[in-house]
């Protein structure tokens, strides 16, 4: 069972949300926060495997709550999946780098907000590559600064696979243009956040955008 804490200021949406998840058989909301501090209090209390997280909140916005969430040791495993519109949102890839293992609009098909919960869930975070690379193209430089050293330690295989991660490819889509197996897609993944001291694939899909191998506009 997938335990979900769900944050958000606006009663009717966190409402809709519990409905939704209440028809899956494989998903349980465990809590409700109306504001940042209350999702971290409630987070570190009753350690979900999702924090579902809104960011314009009062008293403490949702990047600040994820930071200090995903920056807590006792928070374990907990995954923050942020809810919010891609258009207008300047603050996902904040949150991204906060710690965030994902993003999902709130106009979003209520069969893609379970869906995106049971893929983070399983590790395996899916993240929509068009609304990354929009996101990127907005607010990471065109002009950066190309940190090779990040990327040095990485084979000739890894640095495929991570340029696959920052297309928004799953392990079995990886492993389906690569032709390996998905177990040893995951194992490829897994080495190369070692690697690069990353939290999960979304931090991946930053390091591959800050270091110069993906840019926005590539497909």
């Amino acid at each position: 069972m997938i335990t979900v804490l769900v944050v958000d200021d606006q009663v009717l949406i966190r409402q809709a949300v519990v409905d939704l998840f209440d028809a899956v058989d494989d998903i349980t909301v465990v809590g409700q926060a109306e504001n940042g501090r209350e999702a971290v209090e409630l987070a570190l209390s009753l350690r979900p495997d999702i924090v579902l997280m809104d960011i314009r909140m009062p008293e403490l916005d949702g990047i600040s709550a994820t930071e200090q969430i995903c920056a807590e040791p006792a928070a374990g495993k907990i995954r923050v999946l942020i809810l919010t519109t891609f258009e207008e949102d300047e603050y996902v890839v904040s949150a991204m780098r906060a710690g965030a293992s994902g993003f999902i609009g709130k106009g979003a098909e209520p069969e893609d907000i379970v869906r995106a919960v049971q893929s983070i869930h399983a590790g395996d975070s899916l993240l929509s590559a068009t609304a990354t690379r929009a996101l990127i193209a907005r607010h990471v430089p065109q002009s950066v600064d190309l940190d090779a050293s990040e990327l040095a330690n990485l084979t000739d295989r890894e640095r495929e696979v991570l340029l696959l991660v920052a297309r928004g490819k799953t392990n079995q889509d990886i492993a389906e243009e690569l032709f390996i197996s998905p177990l040893t897609a995951k194992t490829h993944v897994n080495r190369i956040m070692a690697k690069l001291n990353a939290h999960d694939r979304a931090q991946l899909v930053i390091v591959a955008y800050e270091t110069g191998l993906i840019s926005p506009g590539v497909p």
